[in-house]
């Protein structure tokens, strides 16, 4: 629970991130951004696993870069079911699930670094 939690602020860092660096994309408050991110972690977790599996064939097609489509999908369904979030367009949540995804990275591996390895 832990784990979710803080990857869900981390998350909603990013989200505010990229908000700001993109026109295309609105968040109405932080609590929003918080939302999105707990939403976004929840579809990543349930349905875009699903999504994976049924354009196996569409994927190996294109060599993976149908993978791309499923974030934009992701995205747009969480811009759905979230009250204050927005993406204008396809492009747009593109870029913002590169950002995001960016980001998150970013901060999660300082993060790692900056910690102390156990010894068993």
């Amino acid at each position: 629970m832990i784990q979710f939690l803080s990857k869900t602020l981390i998350t909603s860092f990013a989200v505010l991130a990229a908000t700001y660096l993109l026109s295309g994309v609105h968040i109405d408050s932080v609590l929003t951004a918080i939302f999105v991110a707990a939403v976004l972690g929840l579809l990543n977790n349930f349905i875009k696993p699903i999504l994976i599996i049924l354009t196996i064939p569409i994927t190996i097609f294109t060599l993976g870069l149908f993978l791309l489509v499923i974030n934009i999908i992701i995205i747009k369904l969480a811009a759905d079911i979230v009250p204050g979030f927005q993406v204008d367009g396809w492009f747009s949540a593109l870029l913002f699930s590169l950002i995001v995804s960016f980001i998150t990275s970013l901060i999660e591996g300082l993060i790692k670094n900056n910690q102390p390895e156990k010894n068993n």
